[in-house]
């Protein structure tokens, strides 16, 4: 047991000005019994982070890591953190575990219903939290998870897994009578995870939809059967019974879609990497606009296959999804690595306006 008790760094963001961030040093404290005291090694930051800041209020991101401070969020992110302090029996230093993380250099967990795979978070702010993301598994006993390969993991795993889910939930519905599947932002990672999952389904069509500068990129990957720019939609035909998967969250774009297919069967929204055009579309022709979220996905197959069988599934669908995302001669993610305070907070930003390549995947740590 360590008792150790390190200089802490986060990094907070404005939860109502994104592009404002400040960092906060201090002390950590003393653990409690049954606490344990992680250092956050590397984490991914994608568009997926940034739909989890502008939807911090509505999904209750923000209250996973509080910060304490007034109108300011601390952003979850995925990756792997290794033990530096235990005041608990089973989780001893020096254990490598991957889960939900504060961008933050050190996080204070308390393990509960610890087992051979991993444990829950029992903090009682995080109790009314879903418990998908209260949990955390030991890197040793993880099927997922290659030494070797704890980037991709970081930057594709999360978003992977509910690529994997919107694809099973559309199937499970029977495409709601369509056979085309239109996905805004194709560049994006949980965009094109579903593409990936979506182009095995026989029958199926998966169109994207993205900026002109990324078409390329797209039409690269393989698995979309056509790409257009998003002034090319109307090249599509408007009676063609069609699943609109909204990755991008822009009330534009969702306008225009719900006004050219008059069959349009299903509206399903995901993220929101356009941050600057949240909001509301009015009164659209056409079904509701429907979240698509994750955990309710997974509880039902929880219930339909049991928690073997549904991991069995997505093992397997991953090993599929990284074989093909690591392709030798021509990967579809390059990893960038960002080290310190300075350059966290430059790529945040860079990832917050949406620029750079969608072929450079980035992973940060705020340790010095």
């Amino acid at each position: 047991m360590s008792t150790s008790t390190p200089v802490s760094t986060t990094l907070l963001v404005r939860q109502r000005q994104l592009a404002d961030t400040t960092l906060r040093t201090a002390a950590a404290a003393p653990l409690e019994e049954g606490q344990i005291r992680v250092q956050v090694d590397r984490f991914a930051l994608t568009s997926n982070n940034i739909t989890y800041a502008a939807m911090g209020d509505m999904l209750h991101y923000w209250q996973f890591f509080p910060s304490g401070e007034e109108g300011w969020g601390v952003i979850p992110v995925w990756g792997f953190g290794t033990v530096q302090a235990s005041r608990h029996a089973d989780i001893p230093v020096g254990e490598h575990l991957y889960g939900f993380w504060p961008m933050a250099t050190h996080a204070v967990l308390t393990p509960q219903r610890v087992n051979a795979a991993g444990f829950s978070d029992a903090a009682p702010h995080r109790a009314p939290l879903h418990a998908v993301y209260n949990h955390y598994l030991r890197t040793q006993a993880d099927p997922f998870y290659q030494p070797f390969n704890e980037d991709i993991q970081a930057l594709l795993r999360p978003l992977f897994v509910t690529s994997w889910l919107i694809d099973d939930f559309l199937a499970d519905q029977q495409f709601f009578g369509a056979d085309t599947v239109l996905l805004s932002s194709a560049s994006s990672k949980t965009a094109y995870g579903t593409a990936f999952a979506l182009a095995q389904r026989p029958g199926i069509q998966v169109i994207g939809l993205t900026s002109a500068a990324n078409r390329a990129f797209c039409e690269s990957l393989g698995c979309y059967h056509r790409v257009l720019a998003y002034e090319e939609l109307t090249q599509l035909p408007a009676r063609a019974p069609c699943v609109y998967v909204d990755f991008a969250g822009s009330v534009g774009l969702r306008e225009r879609v719900h006004r050219h297919f008059s069959a349009l069967a299903y509206s399903c929204a995901v993220g929101a990497s356009h941050v600057q055009d949240l909001g509301g579309a009015g009164d659209l022709p056409g079904p509701r606009p429907t979240m698509f979220f994750a955990p309710a996905q997974v509880k039902k197959r929880h219930t339909d296959w049991g928690a073997q069988g549904l991991n069995e599934r997505l093992v397997h669908a991953w090993d599929q999804f990284s074989h093909a995302v690591q392709a030798p001669l021509q990967p579809w993610l390059v990893v960038q690595h960002h080290q310190g305070r300075a350059a966290t907070q430059a790529v945040y930003q860079q990832v917050l306006g949406g620029q750079g390549s969608p072929r450079i995947g980035h992973i940060a740590s705020l340790l010095a």
